[in-house]
């Protein structure tokens, strides 16, 4: 009996190993079933339930202090006040995965972005986009779209409807003005 007993340990460990990479490589893969059940953290700690926004219209944005589009936190800024009297937000990612262009901690950010660019949109934790240690928000939006691939660059844009799906995903050279008809028209969306 006890050696039928190691015999089934010895092959659940190694029924367990073979399963090894594909636990790996599901590490990079999204568990949440919805944007609604994603819960980044703000640059104090707090959870930003996104539950929050349900019913509303959603950019979610990768951003970066010292890169060639951060001059479009003025076009977001702009857009976000235009259309926030209809629930649309936007939450910003600090990230420094493309050439180290946010290196700052996540209150020097904050400081930059208030006082460089008048930012009143949330600007949440510096987070990886990219990678096994990407967040969960990146890995659900990069699961939920056509385009599966990782993030190019800094700005790149993602458009959640009310329903909490991606509407669009766009490159960091679209302009936040670029979308401004698809936002018009989620905004518009009978639910």
């Amino acid at each position: 009996m006890l050696r039928t007993s190691l015999l089934r340990t010895s092959a659940l460990r190694s029924s367990a190993l073979r399963a090894q990479p594909l636990l790996l490589k599901l590490g990079t893969r999204s568990i949440a079933t919805s944007f609604y059940d994603l819960k980044p953290v703000d640059k104090d700690g707090r959870e930003v339930p996104f539950s929050e926004f349900k019913g509303k219209p959603v950019m979610v944005v990768n951003v970066a202090s010292r890169c060639g589009f951060t001059k479009q936190y003025t076009d977001l800024q702009k857009l976000y006040d235009e259309y926030k009297k209809f629930g649309f937000t936007i939450v910003g990612f600090p990230c420094n995965q493309f050439k180290n262009q946010e290196p700052g901690s996540d209150e020097e950010i904050a400081h930059f972005v208030e006082t460089k660019y008048g930012v009143t949109f949330p600007i949440l934790k510096k987070v990886a986009v990219n990678g096994e240690n990407a967040d969960e928000v990146y890995k659900f939006l990069k699961d939920k779209t056509q385009d599966q691939g990782d993030i190019k660059w800094n700005f790149e844009k993602f458009l959640i409807d009310k329903k909490g799906n991606v509407a669009a995903r766009v490159e960091s050279k679209v302009t936040p003005f670029e979308l401004e008809p698809k936002l018009k028209a989620l905004i518009e969306e009978v639910e």
